[in-house]
């Protein structure tokens, strides 16, 4: 073998790479959903805004944004959208004024059920089987966590560092 060949078997190609496989396969997740939020009427955050409200309503903007795993200020433009919507409404919290409670209106408890109607459209796509798709999900969850946890994050957050 020559020096070129063995120095090729050295070189990391993209498809090597876990962050690019997980960088693509949003990029795929994202057409397969585009149809089904387009029929809601949604962006993907905005949807999984109004999922997070259906888990527990009337959370806190701070709340919301922690969970979703964005800005509080990415939040309250994407909520004024939603109160446009008709879909949530945003009032300040009684008990601490500087926080905004957040909470689903009957039509964003409607959207519920439309939105379950598609539920199955990703599941399907994935081509794989129900126990298989729930065991990737947790290794997803899972690696998220770990590299939440590697990047110091989590430190940062609690003011740990």
């Amino acid at each position: 073998m020559s020096n070129k060949s063995n120095a090729n078997k050295d070189v990391a190609r993209l498809g090597d790479f876990m962050c690019f496989a997980i960088y693509s396969t949003n990029l795929a997740y994202s057409r397969v959903y585009k149809p089904v939020l387009e029929k809601l009427g949604l962006t993907y955050p905005q949807y999984v805004t109004i999922i997070c409200l259906w888990e527990e309503d009337g959370q806190t903007v701070k709340s919301l944004s922690e969970k979703l795993f964005l800005e509080p200020s990415t939040m309250t433009p994407m909520l004024k959208r939603l109160e446009a919507m008709g879909y949530v409404r945003r009032e300040r919290d009684s008990g601490d004024e500087r926080s905004v409670l957040v909470s689903l209106t009957d039509t964003g408890r409607e959207l519920r059920e439309k939105a379950f109607a598609f539920r199955e459209v990703t599941a399907k796509a994935s081509g794989l089987a129900p126990e298989e798709f729930r065991v990737l999900q947790k290794a997803i969850v899972n690696l998220r966590t770990n590299l939440i946890n590697a990047s110091g994050q989590n430190a940062a957050a609690s003011g740990k560092q």
